[in-house]
């Protein structure tokens, strides 16, 4: 798998957001810490390091989550882990209007851009037209999925 990866869009301006509540909430996180426990001297660097490392970590996965596309296939960031997808495994890339059940109510979320794989299985993007990244920019969606398509099809009529 080679590191020739393109994000075929610009991550949108909601990332900085959530960069900046999470940096908030851990901040007040830290505050409510120190106070909990009493905290003095070794033990308030130790609390503010440790979450500065796990904001500092968490930002970079931000920055890098998403859809990525190369030559060999696509690569899916999530925020917990990575997964590759080969050009060769892939049926299909198709839009998919989601939905969440709560009890006996059906909250539609908007459209997604799903992998479906040739065995059956699928896999879900990080393309949610509501998105941080698409939310204000919807011509952006469509753009991106149908350059997933194009790619998809030029790699399977070669």
């Amino acid at each position: 798998m080679g590191d020739n990866w393109i994000r075929p869009y610009t991550p949108g301006t909601g990332r900085w957001l959530v960069i900046a509540w999470e940096a908030i909430a851990l901040l007040f996180l830290t505050w409510a810490t120190i106070n909990k426990f009493d905290l003095m001297g070794h033990g308030v660097r130790a609390v503010a390091g440790i979450l500065a490392a796990v904001w500092v970590l968490g930002s970079w996965r931000i920055m890098r989550h998403g859809v990525y596309i190369g030559a060999e296939g696509v690569l899916v960031r999530g925020l917990i882990r990575s997964r590759f997808v080969p050009w060769h495994a892939i049926d299909n890339v198709r839009l998919h209007k989601a939905s969440h059940r709560l009890g006996r109510w059906e909250i539609e979320s908007g459209m997604t851009v799903l992998i479906e794989l040739v065995g059956g299985a699928t896999v879900n993007t990080e393309l949610w037209a509501q998105g941080v990244d698409f939310h204000s920019r919807p011509k952006l969606f469509r753009a991106v999925y149908h350059e997933l398509r194009t790619r998809h099809q030029a790699a399977a009529n070669p």
